[in-house]
């Protein structure tokens, strides 16, 4: 079983980023790809809570879709888009980890709570 939702959020934000290029409700691939890397980067904050992967992966996730739309459609340098995108990767697993941030989604902030603390 899966441990935290990156990866089947992002084959369902894809997948329908696919079905509405195919439909051709999206005009620009460039575009699909760029907004599905923000959507699948804000749903694994809001699906795993805050964890030190999603605060990892979440924020990288939506810097790449920025990066994404930077390149292709506002013409950003690669020379500049990839060592910036490296910079903030780095500095984002640096936060999660000295972050006082739990590991896991059993001890997160967004945790399930135990049933006899919820009637209190």
């Amino acid at each position: 079983m899966l441990r935290d939702a990156t990866f089947p959020i992002l084959l369902i934000v894809g997948g329908f980023a696919l079905l509405a290029w195919n439909f051709g409700w999206i005009p620009d691939w460039n575009t699909l790809v760029a907004i599905a890397f923000v959507l699948a980067g804000i749903a694994v904050l809001l699906f795993d809570g805050l964890t030190k992967k999603s605060l990892v992966a979440g924020p990288i996730l939506i810097a790449a879709g920025i990066a994404w739309y930077g390149y292709f459609d506002l013409h950003w340098r690669s020379r500049i888009v990839i060592p910036v995108f490296m910079i903030f990767s780095g500095f984002m697993m640096l936060i999660a980890r000295f972050a006082p941030i739990a590991e896991t989604k059993e001890r997160g902030v967004l945790a399930p709570r135990d049933k006899d603390a919820a009637r209190f």
